[in-house]
């Protein structure tokens, strides 16, 4: 199969490398500095060099900001019986967008990174295909991350946006509030330097991929529960209830069994 994936930034890279000695793949990325380690693979930096390439499935790897504009800016330089993809953390417009186009189309979310994942060891790693859009399109990634194997999912774009606002939400905005009231430690200990790192790794991630998953109609209820419970902690700290606390440590260690 022609593949043609768009940016050679960490995910796009990794696609590159894993489907280039089965495929014809190329990669279109502006800046060709970004391109400078990839192997056995066609290198575009302008949206001509595609129409002679002419893909049967395109990937779209750019940033979460980008995602529709680059598909945008493609589309007029792929067969229109072309499959397009994107591989995007939050969903929000595309179902949308991608019926507006006429095309076929599949979605899929990688969920292994790249900020925490070994990309070389994905047995433990997560992968969502969507269940609607292109057939074959869905055959294809469902064979990929199988033979990767990740552990696999079909969900609907709303089941995948309501999933995506309580594990990213959740995780995210209690790393918002840990990065708040941090201060440097001369010498941190094992659990906060753990978290540190979390931190450190979240809040590398693009503002976009941030905001949306914030704005997320779902992410406000997620965040209210947090607000709860630690609202009733403050309580058990206040009143010094041992009895309270051992409760709420028994409530706390069964949901992460």
């Amino acid at each position: 199969m022609k593949i043609l994936i768009l940016g050679a930034g960490k995910m796009g890279s990794f696609f590159a490398d894993l489907l280039s000695f089965n495929h014809e793949c190329a990669v279109y990325e502006i800046d060709p500095k970004r391109m400078r380690f990839l192997y056995n693979i066609q290198r575009f930096t302008s949206l001509d060099e595609i129409d002679s390439f002419r893909p049967e499935l395109v990937i779209n790897a750019v940033t979460l900001k980008y995602t529709i504009e680059v598909f945008k800016q493609v589309i007029p330089h792929i067969p229109s019986d072309c499959i397009i993809s994107d591989i995007s953390s939050v969903k929000t417009g595309l179902k949308d967008f991608y019926e507006s186009t006429g095309m076929h189309y599949v979605s899929t979310h990688p969920m292994f990174g790249p900020t925490f994942a070994n990309l070389g060891a994905l047995s433990s790693e997560n992968a969502i295909v969507i269940n609607e859009g292109d057939y074959l399109g869905r055959v294809f990634f469902l064979d990929l991350y199988h033979r990767l194997e990740l552990n696999v999912h079909e969900y609907s774009f709303d089941e995948h946006d309501e999933a995506m606002a309580y594990s990213l939400s959740v995780p995210f905005v209690s790393t918002f509030v840990f990065s708040a009231v941090m201060k440097h430690q001369d010498a941190p200990g094992t659990t906060f330097k753990r978290h540190l790192k979390i931190a450190r790794g979240v809040l590398s991630e693009d503002d976009t991929l941030l905001r949306e998953i914030l704005f997320n109609p779902r992410t406000k209820n997620h965040v209210e529960q947090i607000r709860a419970e630690l609202k009733e902690l403050i309580q058990i700290i206040d009143d010094r209830d041992e009895n309270a606390l051992n409760n709420y440590l028994m409530k706390i260690r069964s949901n992460i069994k």
